[in-house]
């Protein structure tokens, strides 16, 4: 499977689909990316009662696409916002951003997965 294909829809989602695919094929080099996972963002479309329905279960706008739970010099944990080549972050994720950091988290916006892989592979290999 190659990730760039996946990409090809310019979408958010096409860029996380790319992402994770990109981080299958590495789970021998960095085991640890067995625990970066999704996080399901509040409902961005659809009736009102499903955004109600997302809300009421806990599901926050402005909260980061991904986190990954592993602990590297000077962080907690990595969370990225994932956005398009030509996305741009919200007030909320920025919001966001600025808060996890000062818990003591790494938090990135990266534009594109290649990007968000970059991020990772710095992240991972910090000592």
């Amino acid at each position: 499977m190659n990730p760039a294909d996946l990409a090809k829809s310019g979408s958010e989602y096409g860029e996380q689909c790319a992402l994770f695919a990109m981080c299958a094929l590495h789970l021998k080099q960095y085991p640890e990316l067995r625990w970066f996972h999704a996080i399901e963002n509040e409902e961005k479309s659809g009736s009102a009662i499903r955004g109600a329905r997302s809300r009421a279960a806990g599901k926050k706008k402005g909260v980061a696409d991904t986190f990954l739970p592993v602990k590297r010099v000077g962080f907690d944990g990595l969370y990225i916002e994932l956005k398009t080549t030509t996305g741009k972050a919200s007030k909320e994720q920025i919001e966001f951003g600025e808060f996890v950091q000062q818990q003591g988290f790494c938090f990135c916006i990266c534009y594109g997965w290649e990007r968000a892989w970059e991020t990772i592979v710095w992240y991972l290999n910090l000592t």
